[in-house]
């Protein structure tokens, strides 16, 4: 069975290269542009683990966090920020909100899909 993985940016170049990576190492890829893309396809699909970008337009990354957050569908559901706020505040409060991982950009693809990895095997 594969892993399914849930990419939520909207910087088109950050998710064609996650996409296709990710694809190479047999997962299945979701793309959402924004948060409130993300939430339509998580009442499709649940994904193993979601790649979220925090400044993004309509529905930003906190709130789409929150959404998987206090929604019981989603308990297992792990999720990294990956993000360009990179201060130690935004750091703190992602963590606090309760993200399994922060990544800020620009960040090493290889050590991503290595994190990911581990976060769900």
């Amino acid at each position: 069975m594969s892993k399914k993985i849930l990419i939520v940016d909207d910087e088109p170049n950050i998710v064609m290269s996650l996409e296709y990576t990710f694809k190479k190492h047999k997962y299945d890829v979701f793309i959402a542009r924004d948060g409130s893309e993300a939430i339509a396809i998580l009442k499709a699909e649940v994904p193993d683990i979601i790649l979220l970008d925090i400044m993004m337009p309509k529905v930003d990354g906190y709130q789409t966090l929150q959404f998987v957050k206090t929604n019981e569908a989603y308990k297992e559901v792990k999720v990294i920020f990956l993000t360009a706020k990179n201060k130690n505040s935004d750091i703190e409060k992602g963590l606090a909100m309760g993200v399994n991982a922060y990544v800020t950009k620009p960040f090493s693809v290889k050590k991503l899909v290595k994190k990911v990895d581990a976060l769900i095997n």
